[in-house]
């Protein structure tokens, strides 16, 4: 994961894994990514198209935890429309 990420990341800490929130369009991950840096997060990689397909970016909130803010266009990976 280290080498997909910027120099930037340094000031992160980094773990073993990243935290990863999923929306439904590249134009909801712009929105998200927008409102984290504006409340104080450090963009770690804006977001961009990525090698398979989809579009993603990723922030360190304050405790130094590492997130990607995803839109995968080949399916939707949360609960259905259909559950009550």
């Amino acid at each position: 994961m280290a080498a997909k990420l910027s120099p930037t990341t340094r000031v992160c800490r980094l773990t073993a894994a990243a935290l990863a929130h999923n929306l439904s369009s590249e134009a909801e991950v712009d929105a998200l990514l927008d409102q984290a840096v504006a409340a104080g997060v450090i963009l770690v990689k804006p977001a961009q198209k990525v090698f398979w397909g989809g579009y993603s970016g990723y922030f360190a909130d304050p405790d130094g935890h590492l997130w990607e803010v995803a839109y995968n266009p080949f399916g939707w990976i949360g609960p259905s429309d259909d559950v009550a």
